[in-house]
């Protein structure tokens, strides 16, 4: 080993791999030594300085070392950044960014469950691919039934994400929300609601947005209307699949949360893989929530929202 230190042949090594091209069998053999010690030449080559590897990253994406930072602190698999936008041009980069990371993780056969909502639609209308999966299913986790922002219900965005990949989907016939607690344990006890939530329960991925609180949220918005808003949230800071949430990541106790037409956070937390999908400063304390609970194991979201996030 004492050929470690000869630092000419480290230089010698390091020339032969990095800027000619040569490969660590071609350079055992030329310089008669085994394969196994060329990997411990360049290993200390690095350490000694004699190489110095730099990734040029920040015109190709800057966000790294921030989606590193955000990764660390919430212990999460995996924070993929886009560029926050004051338009809806940042929602189309969420919705292209997860659509990339859906298509990465996905294998023929899963079952890959889905909420609803307008980041999740664009999700779903950037979702492009040449590669199709018959196998695979696509299942609604919330109902979504009636006029009001059809688009975004789950039913059509896992209908639209099945078209394109050719794969298979189930539809949920479910309002949304319910009259009464007892209404809601009759619909999700019929069979066919049923087997909806049993199937989505044995998901292998997850995707879902996280709504802030009920005044920001598209469909809760709607159906607090059709209540007259009595339904009480002082204490939720957001939803995922429109189960309120306070701000420890549990589910809140209120009427809202008894009546909805959901998988419960529980089944969730029970998918391998969850996706969470959101960006906003009225996000920040739902997002939060999400992640200190351990609800989802992958953030994708905006810069301005990563680095609010380090700040809470």
């Amino acid at each position: 080993m004492a050929l470690l230190g000869d630092r000419r042949l480290l230089v010698k090594i390091a020339h032969m791999y990095y800027e000619e091209g040569a490969t660590q069998s071609e350079i055992a053999s030329a310089i008669g030594v085994s394969r196994s010690l060329i990997s411990k030449y360049l290993t200390k080559a690095r350490e000694a300085g004699v190489v110095e590897i730099i990734i040029h990253e920040q015109d190709d994406h800057p966000y790294t070392g921030l989606e590193s930072k955000v990764e660390k602190r919430y212990g999460l698999r995996e924070v993929i950044c886009v560029e926050a936008n004051e338009s809806d041009a940042s929602k189309n980069r969420l919705g292209a960014a997860a659509s990339n990371y859906l298509l990465r993780m996905i294998r023929n056969g899963q079952t890959i469950g889905i909420s609803s909502g307008t980041t999740l639609y664009e999700v779903a209308t950037a979702m492009a691919s040449s590669q199709y999966f018959p196998e695979l299913q696509f299942i609604p986790l919330v109902g979504g039934m009636g006029d009001e922002r059809v688009d975004i219900h789950a039913n059509q965005i896992v209908a639209k994400l099945a078209e394109v990949l050719k794969a298979k989907c189930k539809l949920l016939h479910a309002p949304v929300l319910v009259d009464s607690k007892e209404a809601r344990e009759i619909i999700v006890n019929q069979s066919s609601i049923k087997s909806i939530f049993e199937a989505g329960a044995r998901a292998d991925i997850a995707m879902v947005g996280i709504g802030g609180t009920p005044e920001h949220s598209t469909m809760v918005k709607s159906y607090l209307q059709q209540t007259n808003g009595v339904i009480e949230y002082e204490n939720v800071v957001g939803d995922i699949c429109y189960n309120f949430i306070n701000e420890d990541g549990r589910a809140a106790d209120n009427d809202w949360n008894d009546r909805v037409i959901s998988m419960d956070l529980e089944h969730v937390k029970q998918i391998p893989l969850v996706i969470g999908v959101a960006s906003g400063r009225e996000k920040i304390k739902a997002i939060k929530a999400a992640l200190t609970a351990n609800l989802i194991h992958v953030l994708i979201t905006d810069d301005v929202t990563a680095r609010m996030l380090l700040e809470a």
